[in-house]
C-alpha cells in the first residue's frame, strides 16, 4: 500500500476527562492518549496518532534530508571509528573496550598481566545483531576471572535480562535472571550474584541473591524496602568484603551491611533513616572488622565525611567537616590513602588524603580555569597509581594516570578527532549573570574566536535532581559552533553545581527558580552582546524538557528554535498518579499534590502541559520513546496535541516518537548521532543559519 505525504499536521481528537483534587477540577482533553494497558501499548487509535505525527515529522524534515546527512557525516567523521580505551589492571588481567571500524557497539577484551593472548569476553555487536535497539546494562567478571555476568535490554524498557558466561569455553550457563535493573555483584566465593529486580511498577524495592546453578524461583530476598518511594541498590565495599545495600529517595537514605562471603547473614543497619538525611558508606578493612567511612549531610547540607567502628556503625565521628566553600560530593577508599571529590565554586576538585595524617591534603592540580575532572576506573583496593579523566569545553577528553607518591600526572590518551580539531580556534568563558532575585548564575560558554557578535547562540539547561551539568567537551557541539553559534550551558538552580543549597533552591516550593534562572541567563547573554532575542536556540531533555516547556510558555519571544527531548511536561497528572513507576519516589523533588493542596496549586501553576496558552510559540521539535518508563510517551504526545490546538502562529511543531526505544533514544553510537543531526538540522532551518 502506497504511503501518501500528509498535507497537514495530525489533529488529536478531544475527549474531555476530568479529575478533582482539593476542590479544584482539572480537565484533560487528551488523557485518552495514555493506553490503560501500559507498559504495553496496543490501542490502535493511539498508535495511529503517533504514526501520523511521525509521518508529519518525516514530511516536514524531508526537504532537509541533505542537511541531516551532511551533519551526520561530519559528526561521524569526528569519531575515531576503530578505537579502544586504555587498558586497566584488575587482578590477574588487563581489561579494555574496543570499537571496530563502523561498529555501533563495543567489544570487551582482556589479557593476562603475566602475558598471553588477548581474550574477547563480550561481543556487543553480535548480541545486538538484528535488533532495532540494544543496550548493555551491568557487566561483572567473577573474582577468580572465570565467569562473566552481564545484562541486556533489547527494547528500551530498562528491564534487563542477566546471563552468565564461562570465559574459558564461551558457553553460557543455564542461569538467567529476567527483569533486573541493577548491578550484578559476585559474592560467596563466586558462587552467587546479588542483584535487584524491577517490580511491576518498575521500582527496585529489593536486593536478591542468586545461587549459581539454581533456578531464579529459588533466589533469596536479602532485603526488601516497604516504602514505595524508596529505591534499593547494592554495591561492594572498596576491598569487596562487604555488600553495601542502600535505599532512599531524593532526600533520605539508609544503608545496610552484609558480609560478601556470607550473604545470607542478616543485614546490619548502619543508621536508621531520618527524613532529610542522606548518607552513603564504605568500609576500610582493619582491626575489629574495620572502619566505616560515612559521607553524610546530617550536620551540613554540603556533606561531611565521618568514621565509625563497625561494631557501632551509628556512632559517627567527623573526619572532614562540612563546608560552605567545599561541596563534598563523594569519596573512594584505597589501601594507603583515600580520595575526596567535590566542587569549589562549581569546579571539580580531587584531593588525596591519608589515614595516618588527617592534616595532609594533596589536591590534584589541573591546567585550565574551567574544566571537569573525575576519578576513572580504579578497580583495585591496593592502588598506587590512579586513573583519572579530564576535559573542558575546548579540550577533548583525556585519560591520565596520577602517581600518588610522586604527585605526577601522566597523559595516557587524548580523544582523537580524525577529521581534525584545532583547539586554538576556540575559546571558553565562565560568566556570572544576575537572576531577577539578584542571585548570580554561572554560565559556561564556548565559541570560535572568529565568531561575529551578536550571533546565534544555543543555550542548554537541566536544573533538577541535584544533577550538575559539567563544562565538558562535545564533538557534536562543534557542528553548531563552526556555523557561528556560541554554545552556553546555564548552571541554573535545581542542579547542585554550586552545592546542596543550589539544588534546594530549585526544587519543591522553589522549583520555578530553575525556569526564571534560565530565562534571565538568556536575557543576560543578550545584554552582554552575545546574541539577540529570537536568535537563541534551546534544548533540554527529561526534566530539562520540563524546563523547555516552562520557558516557551513564559517567554516565547526569546527563542528561535526549541528541542525538547522526552520532556517531563505533564507534571501535575504524573505526580497525581501513584501507580506510575517513578511517582512516589519523585514527591520529595516536586511535592505530593495528592496530599498537599499547596503542592497541587504550585505544580498546576507551572506544569507546562497545564499552562499551554493561546499565543504564539517558537518552533518546536519534541521527541518521545514508546517504551520509555521514565517519561511516558503520552506526556510529549499530549503536550504537542494541546500546543497544536492553542498556539496562534504557524511555526513548526514536530513530534517524533521512537517506536522501539525508551528514555535514551536510539542505541548505538552512530544511530544516536543521526538523531542529533536531525535536531541540529531543525535548529539551523528554523534559525535561518546556512547549513
Amino acid at each position: 500500500m502506497a504511503h501518501t505525504t500528509p498535507l497537514a499536521p495530525p489533529v488529536a481528537a478531544k475527549k474531555p476527562s476530568k479529575v478533582t483534587h482539593h476542590g479544584v477540577t482539572v480537565t484533560d482533553d487528551y488523557a485518552w492518549l495514555r493506553d490503560p494497558k501500559y507498559p504495553k501499548v496496543k490501542d490502535k487509535k493511539i498508535l495511529a496518532h503517533l504514526a501520523a505525527e511521525n509521518a508529519w515529522f518525516e514530511a516536514r524534515m524531508k526537504p532537509h534530508t541533505g542537511t541531516v546527512e551532511a551533519l551526520f557525516k561530519e559528526m561521524r567523521a569526528r569519531i575515531k571509528e576503530a578505537d579502544q580505551s586504555v587498558p586497566q589492571k584488575d587482578g590477574d588481567y588487563l581489561y579494555w573496550i574496543e570499537f571496530e571500524e563502523g561498529a555501533e557497539y563495543k567489544k570487551w577484551w582482556r589479557k593476562p598481566v603475566a602475558g598471553g593472548p588477548d581474550e574477547l569476553i563480550l561481543d556487543e555487536p553480535t548480541l545486538a545483531a538484528g535488533k532495532e535497539y540494544f543496550r548493555l546494562g551491568a557487566i561483572s567478571v567473577s573474582k577468580d576471572g572465570r565467569l562473566l555476568a552481564y545484562s541486556t535490554d533489547d527494547n528500551g524498557s530498562e528491564r534487563y535480562t542477566a546471563k552468565i558466561k564461562g570465559l574459558a569455553t564461551g558457553e553460557h550457563l543455564p542461569d538467567e535472571i529476567t527483569g533486573t535493573l541493577s548491578a550484578l555483584l559476585w559474592v560467596a566465593g563466586d558462587k552467587g550474584l546479588v542483584y535487584s529486580l524491577a517490580n511491576e511498577n518498575w521500582r527496585t524495592d529489593n536486593a536478591r541473591l542468586h545461587w549459581l546453578g539454581k533456578p531464579m524461583s529459588e533466589d533469596v530476598e536479602l532485603f526488601h524496602e516497604a516504602d514505595e518511594g524508596f529505591r534499593v541498590s547494592a554495591g561492594l565495599s572498596a576491598a569487596e568484603d562487604w555488600i553495601v545495600i542502600g535505599t532512599g529517595d531524593h532526600e533520605t537514605s539508609e544503608a545496610w551491611l552484609v558480609p560478601a562471603d556470607a550473604p545470607l547473614t542478616p543485614p546490619k543497619l548502619v543508621r536508621a533513616r531520618q527524613k532529610g538525611v542522606e548518607y552513603d558508606v564504605d568500609v576500610r578493612p582493619g582491626e575489629g572488622g574495620g572502619t566505616l567511612f560515612v559521607h553524610a549531610n546530617d550536620t551540613h547540607e554540603n556533606f561531611r565525611l565521618a568514621t565509625a567502628p563497625l561494631e557501632h556503625p551509628d556512632k559517627w565521628q567527623t573526619l572532614i567537616v562540612g563546608s560552605d566553600q567545599f561541596y563534598l560530593t563523594g569519596f573512594e577508599l584505597f589501601k594507603d590513602f583515600y580520595v575526596v571529590d567535590g566542587r569549589v565554586r562549581g569546579l571539580d576538585r580531587l584531593e588525596i588524603r591519608y589515614y595516618d595524617d588527617p592534616a595532609r591534603i594533596e589536591p590534584v592540580e589541573f591546567p585550565e580555569a574551567s574544566y571537569t575532572a573525575s576519578l576513572g576506573n580504579n578497580p583495585e583496593f591496593d592502588q598506587a597509581v590512579l586513573r583519572m579523566s579530564y576535559e573542558s569545553m575546548v579540550s577533548p577528553a583525556s585519560t591520565y594516570d596520577f602517581d600518588v607518591a610522586r604527585r605526577e600526572l601522566k597523559l595516557l590518551k587524548v580523544q582523537e578527532i580524525p577529521s581534525g580539531y584545532d583547539r586554538a580556534l576556540y575559546t571558553t568563558e565562565r560568566l556570572e549573570i544576575a537572576a531577577r532575585d539578584g542571585t548570580m548564575i554561572p554560565v559556561s560558554v564556548m565559541y570560535r574566536k572568529d565568531r561575529q557578535s551578536p550571533g546565534p547562540l544555543h543555550l542548554y539547561g537541566y536544573g533538577a535532581y541535584g544533577i550538575a551539568i559539567p563544562p565538558g567537551f562535545s564533538t557534536t557541539r562543534l557542528s553548531l559552533v563552526d556555523r557561528g553559534f556560541a554554545y552556553a550551558i546555564a548552571h541554573i538552580r535545581g542542579g547542585d553545581d554550586l552545592g546542596r543549597a543550589w539544588y534546594k533552591a530549585g526544587k519543591l516550593e522553589s522549583r520555578t527558580n530553575a525556569f526564571t534562572d534560565f530565562v534571565d541567563v538568556a536575557k543576560g547573554l543578550i545584554t552582554k552582546g552575545y546574541t539577540e532575542a529570537g536568535r537563541i536556540s534551546i534544548s533540554g531533555g527529561s526534566a530539562g524538557g520540563e524546563l523547555m516547556g516552562a520557558v516557551v510558555n513564559s517567554n516565547p519571544e526569546l527563542w528561535g528554535a526549541v528541542v525538547a527531548h522526552v520532556p517531563f511536561v505533564d507534571v501535575l497528572a504524573t505526580m497525581l498518579d501513584a501507580s506510575l513507576p517513578l511517582t512516589p519516589g519523585e514527591w520529595p523533588e516536586w511535592g505530593n499534590p495528592i496530599e498537599d493542596a499547596k503542592a497541587f496549586e504550585l505544580i498546576r501553576s507551572y506544569s507546562p502541559y497545564d499552562n499551554v496558552g493561546r499565543h504564539a510559540y517558537p518552533p518546536l521539535l519534541v521527541t518521545a520513546g514508546l517504551n520509555d518508563p521514565r517519561v511516558t510517551y503520552w506526556e510529549p504526545a499530549k503536550w504537542v496535541a494541546r500546543l497544536r490546538e492553542l498556539k496562534t502562529n504557524d511555526n513548526e511543531l514536530l513530534l517524533k516518537t521512537n517506536m522501539g526505544a525508551g528514555h535514551g533514544g536510539k542505541s548505538g553510537r552512530f544511530e544516536s548521532l543521526k538523531e542529533t543531526a536531525e535536531e541540529f538540522a531543525f535548529i539551523l532551518w528554523q534559525m535561518g543559519v546556512k547549513a
